[in-house]
């Protein structure tokens, strides 16, 4: 017994004898995890080389676009054909996918041996044969007669510029087999965003943000990009990794100096590896007693399913005996245990490799997400992975070592060059027919130039009617008169009062007006809320609540006993008489007050401030938020005789000459005209260009059938306008996986600041998901462009007919001055205009296209609302002093 533990004991002592002596002859093929993270770092670096327009053409890891650019998503169905080219065999497959909720699919196969004299002959013969052995498979399968969708897996470097190549058939897609790796996991598990190969050859692929893509046009949403990661290295990255077995491997290889990085972690190098470390140990005299065989000096004896085999350790050492034995080596004991741990350094190299490779690509994706922590899936296909005992799980563990923020599983390929390449297929298929679809749904909300000039030239002739005595009454676009028959000149001074009315918010404001050399504007102001109950109560009940608010401000800032002249600014449709009386032709923006349509609004707020009786105001004018826009930039610039407004609500106002307007007595001079555009087409004059979805956005309001114009440009309208179009994409099933959410439903819940926020250039997709998840909607990627793409259309439409309406304005007024060429400045006010990303740029280009002999410049309103009322008041005091005397 005593001897069998002594035999025991000598066997262990010897084994960790040679497995030092080996550990020490190899040391540079054993990496630390500070190295390991060393090359991660590396690798991150020739990726973004890779990616940049200007630094690609020298890196090493060329990162190519694929054009896939979304993930199964489980909807995709049909029959599709694939074929798959890179070996010495050639597949044919039909694949059948099936929508049945389960992610199911059936692959049918055929294998073609690829003689030699194709493969090395020229390409014509290669893709004939291709061919050939398509159309054989074709008709066994009884398809000759169907035109199916084609995926070709071509598994070598190819720089595309397109998915779908010239073909003769219906090829949708040509394919990278890692690619096909990553999308035949991605059905299975639809987090799977990284395809792996690690055979003999290695690759991997992952999903990157189309923003960070400079050699591919666009920066929404994500693309596949195919890394060929083989060729990392190439450029003297990898040298001081490699030891001198690499440089003598790379050197007897078919292409010395390429592929660096796959020579150290392919099946196909490996086997000639240890080869190599084995000749040069015997030839030292530590191993095989320093006898050399013709095995060890045969280049390709020894082979990776050699390497594997060796390191079946249950097993122990029978296996390496055996194969050593049979390369005529004849080793002893100590041989074997050392040879074994040869292969099993060199292939834990190339598991650490691999592994630090993959993390630098996985830290990416997170980082792009900006997420602190990931759940993520790679898809692995690969001799090497699949059949090597122990490969799989060191490659796991040294990836969860080196991104433990990272929660990965990996998940083994099924057919991924031929299923995968089915697939890509199938969801380039769902793709065009989901864009055809969306095209159409958007289509109407695409206006040519020609409909504008139409629109420009509708709204001209309706100024016209409502500007004549005798076709006012019927005309749509109202052109009331304001009354304000003159913009500031600098000579304004004194204390005024404000009061702004145009929302669900009240502001009361004291602005003091200097002149002269020291000419200024100091203002200050309180804002008050007007609850729900008010706004849609008696018009009594609002007014009571405006002068309560009135005598706050005054006790607030002391001057309860003064009467000073004040500015009411009502941002609603009046028709005046004068300067002091307007009359409420009908509410907007959500006030339904009643006993107030058809009254004197001034008059009610005079008979408020007698039921209080607590203090008098000298009310000099009742002023229309537009014209106090472009009062406040008069102030500023002489040449601003138009205002618009272009946020909750919509409307323009403009200087126009006394000759033209026929409803006000006189001739001389001008008086501002404030449009009320917001009712333009209400007559059925626009409804060529209005939509289903306006048509419901219109019939679900407080107001249906007025006010069409304004609710295809203001913003108050234009987030619902984008709801009912997702909900029709949704019921088509192209958005948000055919499920209509309750917040969808929900009229309202998409506020056009959401909009202005998608819309956002600096806003990555990421956080365009993060914002529809905030309204209960869960999103894909893919749902997150359809979105983006919405919100883009409808807020460009509006742009763009608020742009025709002011063109027809600043034309008519280069007309009413009779010049070949006008300059003229538009002050601006509204949320729309101010906090859209592209709203005013969109706005700005229409009015220059449809008005080319206009030079306009637009300028941004400061208080339109609070410190134009004052203006206004300011400039009403100066006339009617310079009237008395």
């Amino acid at each position: 017994m005593f001897a069998v533990h002594l035999l025991a004991f000598h066997f262990t002592k010897l084994k960790e004898d040679q497995i030092k002596k080996v550990d020490r002859y190899l040391y540079h093929m054993r990496l630390s995890d500070d190295v390991l993270l060393d090359v991660m770092a590396r690798f991150q670096a020739e990726m973004m080389k890779g990616l940049g327009r200007d630094t690609n053409p020298t890196a090493t890891v060329k990162m190519l676009p694929s054009f896939v650019r979304s993930l199964p998503d489980g909807s995709e169905k049909g029959d599709f054909l694939a074929v798959d080219l890179g070996g010495s065999q050639f597949r044919a497959h039909q694949v059948k996918v099936f929508d049945d909720g389960k992610q199911s699919s059936q692959l049918e196969s055929k294998f073609y041996p690829t003689p030699k004299e194709v493969i090395q002959g020229n390409g014509a013969e290669l893709f004939d044969y291709v061919a050939d052995c398509l159309l054989d498979f074709m008709e066994t399968k009884n398809l000759k007669h169907k035109k199916l969708p084609l995926g070709f897996t071509f598994s070598f470097p190819c720089k595309q510029t397109k998915l779908e190549e010239d073909v003769d058939v219906d090829v949708l897609a040509l394919v990278n087999d890692t690619v096909g790796t990553m999308m035949t996991c991605g059905y299975d598990d639809q987090h799977c965003e990284v395809g792996l190969i690690i055979g003999t050859g290695t690759n991997a692929c992952y999903m990157e943000e189309m923003r960070h893509i400079d050699l591919v046009e666009g920066d929404e949403g994500r693309m596949c990009i195919n890394t060929e990661w083989g060729a990392f290295g190439d450029d003297g990255a990898l040298d001081d990794l490699r030891t001198e077995f690499d440089r003598e491997l790379d050197l007897g290889s078919l292409n010395p100096g390429k592929q660096l990085f796959e020579k150290m972690i392919s099946s196909l190098y490996l086997g000639e590896l240890v080869r190599l470390i084995l000749l040069k140990m015997t030839k030292e005299g530590l191993l095989f007693n320093g006898k050399v065989s013709t095995a060890l000096l045969t280049k390709g004896k020894i082979e990776m399913k050699h390497v594997s085999a060796m390191e079946k350790y249950k097993e122990g050492l029978s296996n390496t005996k055996e194969i050593l034995t049979e390369l005529n080596l004849f080793p002893s004991e100590e041989d074997c245990v050392a040879v074994q741990h040869v292969c099993t350094i060199v292939s834990f190299r190339s598991a650490n490799l691999c592994a630090a490779a993959l993390a630098a690509i996985l830290t990416r994706l997170r980082e792009n997400k900006k997420l602190l922590r990931m759940r993520t899936t790679v898809g692995i296909d690969g001799g090497l992975y699949k059949t090597h005992p122990q490969y799989a799980k060191r490659l796991h563990k040294v990836v969860r070592r080196l991104v433990p923020t990272c929660d990965v599983r990996f998940l083994l390929s099924v057919s991924g060059s031929g299923r995968g390449a089915a697939l890509v297929t199938a969801v380039a298929h769902r793709l065009a027919a989901q864009r055809q679809c969306i095209d159409a749904t958007l289509a109407p909300f695409l206006l040519p130039l020609g409909i504008l000039r139409e629109v420009m030239d509708k709204m001209r002739a309706e100024l016209e009617y409502g500007l004549k005595r005798e076709t006012q009454a019927n005309a749509t676009v109202k052109m009331l008169p304001t009354y304000v028959c003159g913009t500031p000149d600098g000579t304004e001074k004194g204390k005024f009062l404000a009061l702004d009315l145009g929302g669900t918010n009240f502001r009361v404001l004291l602005v003091k007006i200097k002149s002269g050399r020291r000419r200024s504007v100091q203002m200050y102001n309180k804002i008050f809320a007007i609850p729900l109950e008010i706004m849609q109560g008696t018009g009594e009940e609002l007014f009571d609540h405006i002068v309560q608010c009135i005598a706050d401000f005054l006790e607030y800032m002391g001057i309860k006993g003064a009467r000073l002249p004040l500015g009411f600014t009502f941002s609603f449709p009046c028709r005046q008489a004068s300067i002091d009386k307007g009359t409420l032709v009908g509410w907007t923006k959500g006030f339904k007050a009643t006993d107030c349509e058809g009254e004197d609004v001034v008059d009610m707020l005079r008979e408020a401030i007698k039921r209080r009786n607590e203090f008098d105001l000298d009310i000099v004018a009742v002023v229309n938020d537009t014209v106090g826009t472009m009062m406040t930039c008069g102030y500023e610039d002489p040449n601003c005789e138009i205002g618009l407004i272009a946020g909750t609500g919509s409307n323009v106002c403009y200087m126009e000459d006394m000759k033209n307007i026929e409803i006000v007595e006189g001739n001389e001079g001008k008086m501002c005209i404030n449009t009320e555009w917001g009712a333009f087409g209400d007559n059925g004059c626009i409804d060529n260009i209005r939509t289903k979805y306006d048509k419901e956005v219109d019939e679900g309001s407080l107001n249906p059938g007025k006010q069409r114009y304004e609710k295809m440009t203001s913003g108050m309208y234009l987030g619902e306008i984008v709801r009912q179009i997702l909900i029709d994409l949704t019921k088509q099933g192209l958005l948000f996986r055919g499920h209509i959410s309750e917040s969808l439903r929900k009229r309202g819940i998409f506020e056009t600041k959401f909009l202005s926020q998608i819309e956002s250039d600096r806003l990555a997709l990421l956080q365009v998901r993060r914002i529809l998840q905030q309204l209960g909607l869960d999103s894909t990627c893919d749902d997150s462009i359809i979105v983006k793409e919405v919100c883009g259309v409808v807020s460009r439409r509006a742009a763009r007919l608020c742009g025709a309406g002011l063109a027809a304005i600043v034309e008519k007024k280069r007309e009413n001055q009779g010049v070949g060429r006008l300059q003229i400045t538009v002050g601006v006010d509204g949320t729309l205009y101010k906090l859209h990303p592209h709203f005013s740029r969109v706005l700005r280009e229409t009015v220059k296209e449809l008005a080319p002999q206009c030079d306009v410049t637009f300028m941004l309103s400061e208080d339109g609302s609070g410190k134009g009322a004052a203006l206004i008041t300011a400039v009403a005091k100066r006339l009617h002093n310079v009237g008395q005397k």
